[in-house]
């Protein structure tokens, strides 16, 4: 059912913290005060989307670190080692992570995705077995979704298993599975029955890499980064006790992982997007460019956009608990996705002719600037995870109520 411009335009917000809120957004502050030192404090808040390689093992002893302070996990219940944080409490910590620059989290798959995945669908043996190294970060989860012919449209998987005593085993291939080289687990949509056609027959398996059978091959960027590879499964097996929900019944399991990901951490993403906008303005004035009242009309829109962004995305996590993404999830990803995209184009802008032009890196090696990296990158930021097309496709249908567009054969 579309949901109204009367609903939307009934929400009020306060936006103050109360006083507990206060209290826990001081927690934060000292907790990040006192450990984001030395070699962690000198990554400079790198290892974000689209620079996911960068200083990837200081990172990973990060993690430890955050999760002997208890600060792995705020969302998850108590009963699984989180902290029962309420929505306001997680918005908090991700603003005040990314505002001390605190480098990028290598956990965000099992962390974000797959653990309030289990803790829904799990059954207990699996929230046993992985929620703790989950929480600890000492084992690493990739997302086995998207297939040559299978991205947006994701009952188009053609990846297969099939029961082998207690084993499953999988033929197929995967794409663009980020992080898939440095993950010990990969959750995986795959088709249980041959017989199935679309989101019928698809079950959500976990299967550890580290095995005969899986192949990973980066996929080198435009940024000379590899964070995105291909994943062929050639008899690779898993146990069939590490299916997520019944055979078949993987479709459901899969849409309340992709609910997830549109979860509370966009916030913190968005104190990235400030950053770089800060960046970009400073380097105007620095250069010339902000007396130029063209760039400062820009500039001044990147700014207003950004805010409403900020705004919106509070207003839509109001009252969300998963695992079912509200359908105004799509707007946020096609707003962020291609606001990104013209703020790389107006730092290239405001950079000028020194644009094309890479920094001679002690080395001798050619380097791009942190401004350039996210140029390259946030192209594809309006590709993954749900093509603007298809978020255009979303809205039309689920928000505005308009009739659906062929999809073939059902």
């Amino acid at each position: 059912m579309p949901v109204s411009r009367v609903q939307y335009a009934s929400v009020r917000m306060d936006l103050r913290d109360g006083p507990h809120d206060a209290v826990f957004r001081a927690e934060v502050r000292r907790f990040l005060d006192t450990n984001l030192v030395g070699e962690y404090a000198a990554l400079g808040g790198r290892g974000g989307s689209g620079d996911e390689t960068f200083g990837f093992e200081t990172r990973l002893r990060w993690e430890s670190v955050l999760a002997e302070g208890g600060w792995t996990c705020l969302g998850w219940p108590l009963e699984y080692g989180g902290r029962g944080a309420s929505i306001t409490e997680q918005v908090i910590f991700h603003e005040e992570y990314a505002r001390a620059g605190a480098p990028g989290r290598v956990n965000v798959m099992g962390e974000g995705l797959l653990g309030p995945t289990l803790i829904h669908f799990g059954t207990d043996a699996q929230k046993e077995r992985f929620l703790p190294p989950i929480r600890h970060g000492t084992e690493l989860w990739c997302q086995g979704y998207s297939e040559p012919d299978a991205g947006s449209d994701l009952a188009n998987v053609t990846t297969r298993a099939t029961l082998d005593g207690d084993e499953w085993v999988l033929t197929g291939q995967k794409v663009w599975t980020s992080l898939a080289h440095q993950s010990d687990w990969c959750f995986v949509l795959c088709r249980t029955d041959p017989d199935s056609f679309r989101h019928r027959g698809l079950s959500y398996l976990l299967v550890p890499m580290d095995q005969p059978g899986v192949e990973v091959r980066p996929i080198m960027q435009l940024t000379r980064t590899s964070e995105f590879n291909e994943v062929f499964f050639t008899g690779a097996r898993t146990h069939r006790s590490n299916m997520v929900g019944p055979p078949g019944e993987g479709w459901k399991v899969a849409l309340a992982t992709l609910a997830f990901e549109r979860g509370v951490a966009l916030l913190g993403h968005q104190l990235g997007f400030v950053r770089e906008l800060n960046w970009i303005v400073a380097l105007a004035r620095e250069n010339g460019r902000s007396r130029d009242p063209v760039c400062r009309q820009h500039l001044a829109q990147a700014h207003a956009e950004l805010t409403i962004m900020r705004y919106n995305t509070l207003r839509s996590l109001d009252g969300y608990d998963g695992p079912v993404a509200p359908p105004g999830a799509s707007i946020a990803k096609l707003y962020w996705g291609s606001w990104h995209r013209r703020l790389g184009e107006l730092a290239l802008s405001v950079l000028g002719p020194s644009a094309t032009v890479l920094a001679d890196e002690a080395d001798g090696e050619y380097q791009l600037s942190d401004l350039q990296r996210s140029f390259l990158f946030s192209r594809a930021e309006t590709i993954y995870g749900g093509s603007n097309q298809i978020q255009r496709n979303i809205i039309g249908e689920r928000v505005l109520g308009l009739p659906p567009g062929p999809k073939g054969d059902q």
